[in-house]
This record gives structure tokens, C-alpha cells and sequence, in this order.
């Protein structure tokens, strides 16, 4: 059972922080886009596989308004089924300015750059590791769990082996500090 809640935390990880901009308008960054899916409950639609957020320097700034516009944010994009309408996206905009962003987008940047560092993170000592054998590590257990439905199993290694593909080493190393010193709020809006 606890690797199982392993798992879907770390695939919610993943997924919570990116999930995001894979509903927003093809707005994106001209680079490719690799982070991550949604939380524990069922995750969001997955961002385009061909871009790739650009790795920023966070700041403690950033992080904060991360934690603080996250919960607003999540209570309209979890009501999503396509992309944003405009009345959608100026909610968003303003949430994420409310938050200290610029925009949307910002928030969306941010937001990738702490899942990058997050999917790196043993959720036992919150202290980050290489996230490939983290990674690893939890598709293995899935694969030994004996109790988990074949179906549920079969979803948890698919997205699990999509997350560990789209891994990318982390370019501002600032970022895992940062990330770690608030990983029990981050950890939490993943929960939700």
C-alpha cells in the first residue's frame, strides 16, 4: 500500500505542476516541454511532449506566490476538459498576478522549474537525489506490488516510465535548495 501511495504521489508531483500547461493555449515557450502531470487524484491531461519549459533561477519570491496562487489556480484548471477561453485565461492571469507573477505564463514556468526539482526528491528525507533512480526505484516497487489491480498497475508504469523519460538534469542548482526548504507546502498542494 505504501509503495502504491508512493507512486501516485510521485506521479502527482509530476503531473500537479504541469498539468497546468498542458490546458493552456499553445502560448508555450518556443523551447520543448518535458515536466509534469497531476496530483494523487486523477491526473490532468499531459503537456505536449515536443516543449519543454525553459529552466529558470527561482526565487524564494517565486516560490512563495507559487504556494500561495496554487490552490486558487488548481479550483479552476481541475474544472478544465479543453483549453482555457479568454474569461478562463484572465481568471488565471489575475490569480497569478494575486500571486506575484507577471502572468499566467510566469506562474506556469515556475511552476515546471519546481516540478523538476520535486520529481528528484525522496519524500522520506525530503532531500533531492538523482531523480532517474528515485524514479527507478518506484516504477520497481510498483512492478514487485502484488496487491495493486492490473489495471491501476498498467496506468502507474505507463506514466511512470513517460516521467522518468522526460527527466532532464536540473540546470540552476539555487532551485533544489529553495525547492527542499519548502517541500512539505509544496508536497501539500500536491495532495489536494
Amino acid at each position: 500500500m505504501q509503495s502504491t501511495f508512493r507512486a501516485a504521489l510521485a506521479v502527482a508531483l509530476f503531473a500537479s505542476l504541469t498539468g497546468i500547461a498542458a490546458a493552456q493555449p499553445a502560448k508555450q515557450p518556443p523551447a520543448k516541454q518535458a515536466p509534469a502531470k497531476q496530483a494523487a487524484p486523477p491526473p490532468q491531461a499531459q503537456p505536449p511532449q515536443d516543449q519543454q519549459a525553459p529552466q529558470i533561477a527561482l526565487t524564494d519570491q517565486q516560490v512563495q506566490g507559487f504556494i500561495t496562487a496554487t490552490p486558487e489556480i488548481n479550483k479552476i484548471t481541475e474544472k478544465l476538459q479543453a483549453e482555457p477561453d479568454k474569461k478562463t485565461m484572465a481568471q488565471l492571469d489575475a490569480l497569478a498576478k494575486k500571486g506575484g507573477f507577471a502572468s499566467f505564463e510566469e506562474y506556469e514556468t515556475v511552476s515546471a522549474n519546481i516540478a523538476m526539482v520535486m520529481q528528484g526528491i525522496d519524500p522520506k528525507t525530503k532531500k533531492f537525489g538523482d531523480p532517474k533512480a528515485l524514479m527507478q526505484a518506484q516504477i520497481a516497487e510498483i512492478q514487485a506490488d502484488k496487491k495493486m489491480k492490473p489495471a491501476e498497475k498498467k496506468q502507474a508504469l505507463e506514466e511512470l516510465n513517460q516521467a522518468l523519460r522526460d527527466i532532464q538534469p536540473i540546470k540552476n542548482q539555487g532551485n533544489i535548495a529553495l525547492v527542499e526548504k519548502n517541500y512539505d507546502q509544496l508536497a501539500k498542494l500536491m495532495q489536494e
